[in-house]
């Protein structure tokens, strides 16, 4: 299926960003090695084949989903084949004694990249949760880069979101002060990041969830008032490379804004999906009508859809790539954009952070509404938004 067309796009965004360096570009990676943690979700992998197909001499990919390796490896293998370097995966957990052990042994790596993520709104409904997001968002994080420090990498790579400019909800904020964690590290060892928008149809979205239900013969549901920027898994897998590679200390990359890459919501793509699939949407009035019409709809050619406004927990009503606080560079490249960013070690203000959650783990217990506080204490203007509902309490 075209996901481009799904998206409302008839191009890719970076070809000619990447044409235009595609030397460079190979010239790295031809002459590195590289560590990617993570590297078996969507955009892991998008970058982890990103990097194969340009035959570096060492690529490694760490991710504590096996299943999800052992299907990376086939699709690697399937499309692209064989490399003179040395692929390796690992069903690691960073935060287990096995992968300190690992990066003992396994040292020289000149690049770093870290997809690690929890990456859902829906993660932020419960403390147990939450804390586990803020493990793996921030404390994971500074943990590798502390590694990768010790192990004299030559550059370190993590991905951030879109979400981690003017957060609204608990995901976006742990970002953004990941981000602060980030450039605090960039004294001892050259950072960069990216944002960029939601991937369509990576593992655990909405447009994933849309392929899931018509496997399943389920209804489709989605929220008719909520636009998105989308990019393509290919795209984020770019787009990571390029800040990985290009990218200068402390350098934000994020994809401009064009006319090929507009809104839009998640209803129309869900039409649009419905429709390359030979269905019409049927609408209806509420869940009970879309799982009952199940039985007989396909057979006519209709899929009930569910369409509704929505009302949960962290959803912002527009994205955006930067602050106006923030310094940008439009003319480095075609499509992308650079933030640029000053030292700001905010030492103080990190470690107080650091303190109280290990106070409160030390406890043995915490309140969802002891880290909201911190989270405002940290970030000036945090817009929260709590609704008391959440995607759990929905089809």
């Amino acid at each position: 299926m075209d996901i481009l067309n799904l998206i409302g796009r008839t191009q890719q965004l970076f070809d000619n960003d990447i044409s235009e360096n595609e030397s460079e570009l190979c010239y790295h990676i031809r002459n590195s090695s590289f560590l990617i943690i993570g590297g078996a979700g969507s955009i892991g992998q998008a970058v982890t084949k990103e990097i194969f197909k340009r035959f570096p001499r060492k690529l490694h990919v760490v991710d504590l989903s096996e299943n999800n390796l052992v299907e990376l490896v086939r699709d690697i293998r399937s499309s692209y084949g064989y490399i003179p370097g040395d692929f390796q995966t690992f069903a690691l957990d960073i935060g287990s004694l096995e992968y300190e052990y690992f990066t003992k042994i396994n040292k020289h790596y000149d690049y770093v990249l870290n997809l690690s993520a929890l990456k859902h709104v829906r993660s932020e409904k419960d403390p147990f949760t939450l804390m586990r997001m803020i493990n793996v968002n921030i404390f994971n994080t500074d943990k590798t880069i502390q590694t990768a420090i010790e192990n004299n990498t030559k550059k370190y790579f993590c991905v951030s979101t879109d979400k981690a400019a003017n957060p609204v909800n608990l995901m976006g904020a742990s970002k953004r002060i990941m981000e602060m964690f980030l450039m605090k590290r960039s004294s001892e060892i050259n950072i960069s990041t990216a944002r960029f928008a939601n991937v369509a149809f990576s593992d655990g979205s909405l447009l994933y969830g849309f392929d899931q239900r018509i496997k399943k013969r389920q209804p489709i549901v989605a929220p008719k008032d909520i636009k998105r920027y989308f990019v393509t898994p290919k795209e984020s897998g770019e787009l990571c490379l390029m800040s990985c590679v290009f990218g200068q200390n402390r350098d934000i990359f994020f994809p401009k804004l064009t006319a090929d890459l507009h809104l839009i919501s998640f209803a129309e793509i869900a039409v649009k999906y419905l429709e390359a699939l030979g269905y019409q949407p049927y609408i209806c009035a509420d869940e009970d009508e879309a799982r009952s019409l199940m039985a007989t709809s396909p057979l006519k050619k209709k899929w009930p859809c569910l369409f509704t406004l929505s009302d949960t927990t962290g959803e912002k009503s527009f994205e955006e790539f930067f602050t106006e606080k923030e310094q940008t560079d439009l003319s480095r490249f075609r499509n992308i954009g650079v933030i640029r960013n000053d030292l700001k070690t905010e030492g103080e203000k990190l470690n107080y952070f650091e303190a109280r959650i290990n106070e409160m783990k030390k406890m043995g217990k915490w309140e969802k509404s002891e880290i909201i506080e911190l989270f405002n204490e940290m970030i000036p203007n945090f817009g929260h938004k709590e609704t008391g509902k959440y995607l759990d309490s929905k089809m």
